[in-house]
């Protein structure tokens, strides 16, 4: 990229997150990522850079461990001048969501990441002037907490996503509570990730996002901006599936088509990638915790229709799903026995701040960060070593369960098909595919009594609003004594 030749007009608004934003340029496969800062509390430029550096080297030396070098894009790291950051931020400005720009843009420092744009295709050029299709998957924790720390049943039972939708809607973030539960995804039975994935598709939030050639043609754009009309998604995805030769029509044209949609998502997320170092990792089992939720809208038709047993068929342990579960059940004390450790290490740093930087709290994201995850043991011996490992492997899963999962898709005829390219079929089209994670920042130490105190408001809101409605005996509880206030105690 030649800083120098810079031209704001040549790039668009792209989409942006609480704590960046991000352009695509118009010609070439690329996105600027620009820090994002609330008025008046912009800071000095090297300290910018440092942190920009930060993201890369752990996308660079961590996550790639986790999840192989083909699907993490770290980016680089890049000056620009600033008067065309000045121009940008003016052109794009009244693109923005206005829940979004109670930050501004970073235009004081010049720097920003140079990534490439995954809503292209990664692999091969040769299908680059074809359409694309790009579907963006935030998958969320797809395992329920087996650590002994737990205090409340609930939370053995229902999934943290199941119960937060609760939270959400009552809170106005969301309208309607979503039929999507992690678990379903994250099983490897078809018939479940074919429900998830469906709930997905019906009420998306900010679940999922459904790219044509770099354009957003489906999710949404802002928290209550959706664009959810299947009928226009179906036209939309019409030449990808049943091409001019083979059109598919009637009143179930929309069904069909979005039935292919789903059926090509799931082939693609339980496809093998390629090998990571992490890949030999021993997490602990899956099996240690419960494979379904109970508030899974799948469960609970299973049950009315007399049937107990839940189907959960393992994902295969060279897909990117089970990778992303590996990373996120770093997870293993849940936030209940961590927070402890937590105030540990904030009493250790108290005493001795200078431990701050050789315990990599900030950095650098480097090989001894990533081998210090490795140390998969829970019996607590009451070092400071121990907590510093554990506060590092949560962030690390916070981060996995967090992430994105970007699905490019590009139509392929049968004679450049080869076994160097990966290829999923449709009924009536096939498609040269690549997958690739991202929204891999980690997570900030400093988060980690928001995490507290979140979990506990998520499941009292349950327990009090959802559970009690359910239960005559919990009902009769809170009415016994209104001013009751269910906590979760630290261990």
């Amino acid at each position: 990229m030649d800083a120098e030749k810079m031209d704001e007009n040549e790039w668009k608004y792209h989409g942006e997150g609480n704590k960046s934003l991000v352009v695509s340029h118009s010609q070439r496969c690329v996105v600027l990522r620009f820090l994002k800062f609330s008025p008046n509390r912009n800071k000095a430029p090297e300290e910018i850079l440092r942190h920009l550096q930060n993201i890369v080297d752990f996308g660079k030396h961590v996550m790639k461990q986790f999840f192989g070098e083909k699907y993490v894009h770290y980016g680089e790291v890049v000056q620009l001048p600033l008067d065309f950051v000045k121009q940008l931020c003016l052109k794009i400005q009244s693109e923005r969501p206005e829940s979004r720009c109670d930050k501004d843009l970073d235009t004081l420092s010049g720097y920003a990441m140079c990534l490439p744009n995954l809503t292209r295709l990664q692999t091969y050029h040769f299908v680059e002037h074809r359409p694309i299709l790009c579907v963006e998957i935030k998958p969320k924790c797809g395992f329920i907490p087996f650590s002994s720390h737990v205090s409340q049943e609930i939370k053995h039972k229902v999934c943290r996503y199941c119960m937060h939708q609760h939270l959400k809607v009552a809170n106005g973030k969301w309208k309607r509570l979503s039929k999507y539960c992690p678990l379903d995804l994250f099983s490897g039975n078809k018939q479940r990730m074919h429900f998830a994935l469906t709930s997905l598709l019906q009420e998306a939030q900010n679940n999922l996002k459904i790219f044509k050639n770099g354009e957003l043609i489906y999710g949404c754009k802002d928290d209550q901006d959706s664009l959810s009309d299947w009928n226009e998604l179906a036209r939309h995805l019409k030449p990808f599936f049943f091409p001019a030769n083979g059109m598919v029509s009637g009143p179930h044209c929309t069904r069909t088509i979005i039935k292919e949609l789903i059926h090509v998502i799931t082939m693609t997320l339980l496809s093998s990638t390629d090998a990571c170092r992490a890949g030999n990792m021993k997490t602990v089992p899956i099996s240690l915790g419960r494979s379904y939720c109970e508030a899974s809208a799948f469960s609970k038709e299973l049950v009315r229709n007399g049937k107990n047993k839940m189907e959960s068929s393992g994902l295969p342990r060279g897909c990117l799903l089970y990778k992303t579960l590996q990373a996120q059940m770093l997870d293993m004390l849940d936030i209940e026995g961590l927070y402890p450790l937590y105030n540990r290490v904030e009493q250790y740093l108290e005493e001795f701040p200078e431990e701050r930087s050789t315990s990599q709290i900030d950095g650098p994201y480097n090989e001894a960060f990533y081998e210090k995850l490795l140390d998969l043991s829970t019996e607590d011996d009451g070092t400071e070593a121990f907590a510093f490992t554990k506060v590092q492997q949560y962030r690390v899963a916070m981060t996995a369960k967090d992430c994105s999962i970007m699905i490019s898709l590009s139509p392929c005829l049968q004679d450049e098909c080869s076994a160097q390219r990966p290829v999923v079929l449709a009924s009536r089209s096939r498609f040269t595919f690549s997958v690739s994670v991202l929204d891999l920042d980690l997570k900030p130490y400093e988060s980690i009594p928001h995490q507290y105190k979140l979990d506990g408001k998520i499941v009292n809101y349950y327990l009090k609003n959802v559970q009690a409605k359910d239960d005559p005996v919990m009902t009769n509880l809170f009415k016994e004594n209104e001013d009751c206030t269910l906590v979760l105690h630290k261990v």
